[in-house]
């Protein structure tokens, strides 16, 4: 996760730990509670730069604020038992890694505030009602945004006003991007440019993928 991410992510932390003001004023120092699919020896870069985010916004971590770090390592059994600690520790605010992991945690609660640090389609899996109004409790990041493909686009048209035909590369495997695809196909249809879409479900083949842009 890049640093601009991480700073929109813990702004949203942030502003989500002002709320309810009755909690805060009970709570010498604000908890945050991260749940997250891998270990803490593979994320310590991840957490470095979380911790370093904070420490920018004036928040040290075991000072004048605490994290609670719940690891999967992998196991997916082991979401809804760790999101129901962190709930059962009353943080204020669970900051989450994953589609899976924030589906636990909104399982485990519909009041605490869940912050996705990036995710699936939230729409598609229901924890949102839409990216500009999500409601509940949950908000955050998603790594799937049909309107945002179609807008690409439009934007490279406007930078290459000649442009006739575009690739795509697209995952298409589960959780993949076939919404994506769809919308930046309709898009181009209307801009009468033709997409190339190239399937790419395994990283040793996008050497193929890039073969074939050169002959088709």
């Amino acid at each position: 996760m890049n640093k601009k991410i991480f700073r929109l992510t813990l702004g949203a932390l942030l502003l989500s730990l002002c709320f309810p003001a009755e909690a805060q004023h009970a709570k010498k120092i604000p908890r945050i509670g991260l749940l997250s699919g891998g270990g803490p020896s593979p994320m310590l870069p991840t957490i470095e730069a979380f911790r370093q985010g904070l420490r920018e916004l004036g928040y040290v971590e075991g000072k004048n604020i605490q994290v609670e770090y719940r690891w999967a390592e992998g196991k997916d059994d082991r979401y809804p038992i760790l999101a129901a600690e962190l709930v059962g520790l009353a943080v204020d605010v669970i900051f989450t890694q994953g589609t899976t992991a924030t589906l636990a945690a909104k399982q485990a609660t519909n009041t605490i505030p869940i912050v996705v640090g990036g995710g699936g389609d939230l729409v598609g899996e229901g924890l949102v009602a839409s990216l500009a109004r999500p409601g509940g409790n949950v908000t955050g990041f998603t790594n799937i945004d049909p309107d945002l493909s179609a807008q690409r686009l439009r934007l490279l048209r406007e930078t290459f006003p000649k442009i006739s035909r575009v690739a795509v590369l697209y995952h298409g495997g589960p959780g993949g991007d076939q919404d994506e695809l769809r919308e930046t196909m309709t898009a181009a249809k209307s801009m009468g440019v033709q997409i190339q879409a190239l399937h790419v479900l395994e990283p040793d083949q996008f050497q193929r993928a890039y073969a074939a842009m050169t002959r088709l």
